[in-house]
């Protein structure tokens, strides 16, 4: 046939050209046809129902928390980031916010499952609770790049290169601010955190935690992304990936320079000095006194003696036995101790630890500058008490905020002082390389957490922190796990978790920074800015392009 009809029936004649030229003419009255299809970027992999999504981020948490100790099994994190960022896949907004809050339940139930050892189940439910309200509300952001990244990057280096940056940085950005807010923050389960052991710990060195995290993330996400290339030769994306991983863990290792030694001996009491523990005043202290005593006869010139946080349940400075004990370890090792105990002042508590010397007693001190919030102080008492008084009223009077600086002079050997959980706050352990400390005392007391991973937990914190910051970390806890950490990560002495005894070594010590040390605050900020950069460019153009088809 050479014509068609009009709508009304009226013969249209055709071009000479067609269809060679192109459609044919469109009868009057008919509708616009519909804008082509988006090319569709990610066609080797597609999301699941939400029903199988939300299994699959109940089945992520377990996998992820079997990476940290006490398993340290590292690859498994990397395959539950995974198994968590792939139930998000063609999530719009309900539906990653429902993955992400069941995705952070699973996780921190888990993780974190020490905390109901003493304290039972409402402040466990109460962090995991607030932590997964953080995966939730990132899940959305996380998901929208995971979807229109493809589309506004829509070259195979944009959906492999520029997407799985973009996304490692967002899961960045959602670890600091879980890490400093509120009231400081809750930084345990950064996935940095289970690569303590792993081949990719050196990495933390040069670019710090949030650095290490944001690099494991982006090996996880290109591997999810080259899932989605269909069209690439499987060969291609396998090559693509073991190349990235291979080249994390190929980087060498900071040679942690060092400028001197120190004999430094640490004593673990196995102190009964939980948040309920039962004894008598003054027990804590001799404890530590009695697994102090077999070091009097060594030949070893010790430089200094470090106890735990919680190490005297006796202020020296207030009372007088507890002052002749102390002076007499001091005078009998000849050198100054470092232990923690709790101090007042203008009528204001303290976590404190004491510089002690025979003849001399307190010669300097350091106070924990963060208090954990609901265990060692009550924020906005008011406002809370109401919801768990039995728990609030656990604490009837909490602990002040410090002031001073983070390092001691002990023997002529700057030390920094880490409190607990002082151990995970990025800001606290760059102060101490700014005031220049040659050795970390990471003092502890992990009574509450009974025999659980919180300690082997905190002691892979503190190894990545050795790393980072190329210090010795003496890592001494009342009850365990207590360890010597030498710059490059490995263990010079450690003790029997809940058993009484000493370590003695003499450690490294250095006064050089690391790059992390250098560059590290500069590096996540610009992973943070980068992260929130990428999600205003696709914010931006994706509907721009949406529009440019229609």
């Amino acid at each position: 046939m050479t014509a068609q009809l009009s709508a009304r029936g009226a013969p249209v004649p055709r071009s000479p050209e067609w269809p060679m030229a192109g459609p044919a003419p469109r009868p009057v009255g008919s509708r616009s046809p519909s804008p082509a299809p988006t090319p569709d970027t990610g066609a080797g992999l597609r999301g699941v129902p939400l029903w199988l999504a939300l299994l699959l981020a109940v089945a992520s948490g377990f996998v992820s928390d079997v990476g940290y100790p006490d398993r340290n099994l590292w690859p498994f994190t990397l395959v539950g980031v995974g198994v968590f960022l792939f139930a998000l896949l063609g999530r719009t907004g309900r539906g990653a916010l429902a993955v992400g809050l069941v995705g952070g339940l699973s996780f921190y139930l888990v993780h974190t499952e020490w905390l109901t050892v003493y304290l039972g189940p409402v402040p466990w439910l109460a962090l995991s609770g607030l932590q997964s309200l953080f995966w939730a509300v990132f899940a959305v952001p996380l998901a929208f790049l995971l979807r229109e990244g493809p589309v506004v990057w829509p070259s195979r280096i944009g959906r492999v290169g520029m997407v799985p940056l973009a996304v490692a940085a967002v899961w960045t950005l959602r670890e600091a601010i879980t890490s400093t807010w509120p009231y400081g923050g809750f930084s345990w389960g950064r996935v940095a955190y289970a690569m303590s052991e792993s081949p990719l710990a050196p990495l933390v060195a040069w670019v710090g935690m949030s650095g290490l995290s944001f690099l494991v993330v982006t090996v996880v996400v290109l591997c999810l992304q080259l899932a989605r290339e269909a069209d690439w030769p499987a060969y291609s994306r396998r090559a693509v990936a073991v190349g990235a991983l291979t080249l994390l863990v190929l980087m060498p290792a900071w040679p942690a320079p060092t400028s001197g030694s120190s004999t430094i001996a640490a004593v673990q009491g196995n102190t009964n000095s939980g948040l309920f523990a039962q004894y008598e005043p003054g027990e804590n202290l001799q404890k530590h006194v009695d697994t102090t005593r077999p070091l009097y006869d060594l030949d070893a010139d010790v430089d200094m003696v470090v106890w735990p946080e919680n190490g005297s349940d006796l202020d020296p400075q207030r009372d007088a036995i507890a002052e002749r004990l102390v002076d007499g370890v001091s005078r009998a090792m000849d050198a100054p101790v470092v232990l923690g105990t709790v101090t007042e002042r203008d009528g204001n508590s303290y976590n404190t630890s004491l510089l002690w010397e025979a003849g001399s007693g307190v010669t300097d001190w350091y106070d924990k500058k963060h208090p954990v919030p609901f265990a060692e102080y009550v924020p906005d008492r008011s406002f809370w008490r109401p919801f768990a008084p039995n728990l609030i009223d656990m604490v009837p009077r909490g602990y002040s905020f410090g002031t001073r600086d983070t390092v001691l002079d002990v023997n002529g050997v700057l030390a920094g002082i880490s409190i607990c959980f002082d151990i995970t706050d990025d800001g606290l352990v760059a102060e101490m390389v700014d005031d220049g400390a040659e050795v970390i005392l990471a003092q502890t007391n992990n009574a509450d957490f009974g025999r659980t991973d919180e300690n082997v937990q905190q002691l892979a914190i503190a190894r990545l922190r050795a790393i980072e910051i190329g210090r010795t970390v003496v890592n001494i806890s009342t009850v365990g796990t207590s360890a010597m950490i030498a710059p490059d990560g490995s263990t010079l002495a450690a003790l029997t978790p809940y058993e009484p005894g000493s370590m003695v070594e003499t450690v490294p010590l250095s006064d050089t920074r690391t790059p992390a040390s250098t560059i590290g605050g500069p590096l996540s900020s610009l992973i943070y800015g980068f992260g929130l950069a990428a999600l205003g460019v696709v914010a931006l153009f994706r509907p721009r392009m949406l529009r440019a088809r229609t």
